[in-house]
């Protein structure tokens, strides 16, 4: 089958994993849909995959508001369509008051794209005249593509790969990996539920000593 249709399949796993994830309380999910290396895929499929995701955000516009999920995209946007740009300001303004969940989209990101981005930034900064004590993990954060994102728990990779593929690495300095051998449009709720339940059992240090004495 074409390649299009295991992406239209993966919008519904999408669909799927969203709602398990409402009803499992988990406050803050991030799915990775387009990232700064799928830009080498042929150009067809690339629009494609612009065109399904500013289709997707407006059809779910209603419902991710009404269920007060608050959605941010992130990632670089200075290559993106105009419409698609037009699209993702307006579910974020219409979106940024809801509280309950939030919904992390990475669209044309990269994880080391980020972090230059940050660096970029803070030069630009210092360059206006903005005074740095220090350049801390603090300071980085603040200039990530969104601040208000906690660290990342539990990572979920799929299709049998065992790889982060440049996905937040800064905020991924201490999440828990899990790997598994079902592909993103055969992965639904209960995969995400099996996931957390294998995270529940992980013992994290964070560096520190376990209960016994040991790293």
């Amino acid at each position: 089958m074409p390649r299009r249709e295991g992406h239209l399949a993966g919008i519904n796993a999408l669909e799927n994993v969203l709602r398990r994830a409402e009803k499992l309380g988990i406050p803050c999910l991030t799915v990775y849909a387009f990232s700064t290396e799928n830009w080498k895929r042929p150009v067809q499929e690339v629009k494609f995959l612009f065109q399904l995701f500013e289709e997707t955000l407006m059809k779910r516009a209603g419902d991710l508001f009404s269920n007060n999920i608050k959605v941010k995209v992130i990632g670089r946007r200075e290559s993106l369509p105009a419409s698609l740009l037009k699209t993702i300001d307006r579910i974020e303004e219409k979106t940024s008051g809801n509280k309950k969940h939030t919904l992390n989209i990475a669209f044309n990101y990269g994880g080391r794209a980020e972090i230059v981005d940050v660096v970029s930034a803070v030069i630009r900064e210092y360059e206006k005249g903005k005074k740095f004590a220090q350049i801390d993990e603090e300071v980085i954060e603040s200039f990530l593509y969104n601040p208000e994102f906690p660290e990342v728990e539990l990572l979920i990779r799929t299709g049998g790969e065992k790889r982060l593929s440049n996905f937040l690495l800064w905020q991924s300095a201490y999440a828990e990996l899990y790997f598994t051998e079902k592909y993103w449009p055969d992965f639904d709720g209960d995969e995400l539920e099996k996931a957390i339940e294998d995270f529940k059992k992980r013992n994290r240090r964070f560096g520190g000593l376990n209960e016994m004495g040991g790293e």
